[in-house]
């Protein structure tokens, strides 16, 4: 199957992103290359281009897609949390702009043996890097239940995570839990019909959370922005794009926090942090137009937030 997806904000962040032709850009989460096909085109034989995924997919996919391009293009197949040692590997010190467009890419949600998807029946797997060591399958079969309630009530906001929790581990003691669609019959059995009537599919937060621990997403955010910020030239900027208040959270939060100066108690007459801004939030977020969201239902929770180097 061909690596199909639909780029979310495509036009707003490569605006936001790009601020000379013959820069050095990279995009952390290459996924189908919608991004980086336009990065491209936007920079010139001066430029440099570099891509980073996870998934051998996206990685086989851009080859393909970006082989027209003018600039220098490198394509680097790891997770962008050691975004710094890529650089390093690279004998690059800081570049221009760098993205993280933080989605699923609607490649793994489409194919249905990746295992992401609860409207499609397929083995439990949900691993953005085939080759990592933690699955979906592993968590649902192996997690004792406080853990996996709270995996599931931290990361999918699920209000029935505790009962969710206690029908999955009862359900194990009678036979291991192999697919997405048994999973999905065990949350809708868990979720009291009442509840199931009204907002999105019942099963939709307990996969994001599954989905979230399997790959350690937030842990991986935390640490990548500060590294990402360090490794940008002075107005160099950082766009992110967020698909759910958790991960929305940690970016505005850490970019807050890197864009103030002194944050001493306000009681102390003088400064002795010595913490100075390392960037300026640029704007507001920037959220999907109604077109946008009619054209891609998969955009509407997206956010872009935007930071310069100072």
């Amino acid at each position: 199957m061909e690596f199909h997806h639909i780029s979310v904000l495509l036009e707003e962040s490569i605006a936001a992103l790009i601020n000379r032709p013959d820069g050095i850009y990279i995009d952390g989460t290459l996924g189908g290359s919608g991004h980086a096909s336009h990065i491209i085109q936007k920079i010139n034989q001066a430029g440099h281009f570099i891509g980073i995924d996870q998934d051998p997919a996206a990685i086989a996919a851009g080859k393909i897609r970006l082989a027209e391009a003018l600039c220098q293009v490198d394509l680097v197949h790891d997770n962008f949390m050691n975004l710094g040692r890529i650089l390093d590997n690279l004998g690059i010190s800081a570049v221009n702009g760098i993205l993280l467009d933080l989605g699923v890419s609607s490649h793994q949600l489409d194919v249905a043996e990746r295992g992401f998807s609860y409207m499609q029946d397929a083995p439990l797997d949900m691993r953005m890097n085939p080759a990592a060591e933690l699955s979906a399958y592993a968590v649902v079969n192996n997690y004792e239940e406080s853990k996996l309630a709270k995996v599931i009530f931290d990361y999918g906001e699920e209000r029935w995570a505790k009962r969710i929790a206690k029908f999955i581990v009862e359900t194990r003691q009678t036979h291991t839990i192999e697919t997405t669609g048994e999973l999905v019959d065990i949350i809708k059995k868990a979720i009291p019909a009442g509840a199931r009537r009204d907002g999105p599919h019942p099963a939709k937060r307990t996969f994001q959370a599954i989905r979230i621990e399997v790959n350690n997403e937030l842990g991986v955010l935390k640490d990548v922005l500060g590294v990402a910020v360090d490794r940008l030239k002075p107005g160099g900027r950082l766009c992110v794009i967020t698909f759910h208040s958790l991960e929305d959270r940690i970016v505005k939060q850490t970019l807050q926090h890197m864009a103030k100066a002194c944050i001493c108690p306000p009681q102390l007459p003088i400064c002795v942090c010595h913490k100075r801004a390392s960037i300026k939030v640029v704007g507001k977020p920037i959220v999907p137009s109604p077109a946008e969201i009619e054209n891609n239902p998969r955009s509407r929770s997206a956010k872009l937030r935007v930071a310069e180097k100072l």
